[in-house]
């Protein structure tokens, strides 16, 4: 979709995502490992009382349910910013489900305008567990 095609407040569900314990202790050894996020005996004495997902892992589940919908196609010329802030923990077998909403809209010049996408990501509960803020430069419609 071109820039011009976007308007303020439309927004999209994107698919559930179940966060596979295997997955998300594989994740975690390899880019965020640190004990809560990989030693069980060690995160039982915390107060989350378990293993919680990293932040980054959870965040990128619900991302690649956004890929798979393209929203921009071949409109896209670069990603700009994301801001990622993370409300409540995430632990293995939790569904997550997001929505996408589009807060922002600035043209930059006659050739791309940037398109900015907030999303919310709900655990099975209902619960909030992150939210994101996301800047894409996207190509305008062609004056023909």
């Amino acid at each position: 979709m071109y820039f011009d095609d976007f308007s303020l407040g439309n927004s999209l569900e994107l698919a559930p995502v179940c966060i596979d314990k295997e997955e998300m202790l594989e994740f975690a050894r390899r880019y965020d490992n640190v004990p809560l996020h990989t030693d069980e005996e060690y995160a039982k004495t915390t107060h989350f009382g378990r293993l919680i997902a990293p932040g980054v892992m959870s965040f990128m589940a619900v991302w690649a349910k956004y890929l798979e919908v393209d929203l921009f196609g071949e409109e896209l010329i670069a990603g700009k910013s994301t801001k990622i802030e993370w409300q409540r923990p995430v632990f293995a077998d939790d569904t997550l489900t997001g929505s996408v909403k589009i807060t922002g809209l600035s043209k930059r010049n006659a050739k791309n305008g940037i398109v900015e996408l907030t999303f919310y990501v709900n655990n099975q509960h209902g619960e909030l567990v992150l939210t994101n803020v996301t800047e894409a430069i996207v190509k305008c419609r062609p004056n023909i």
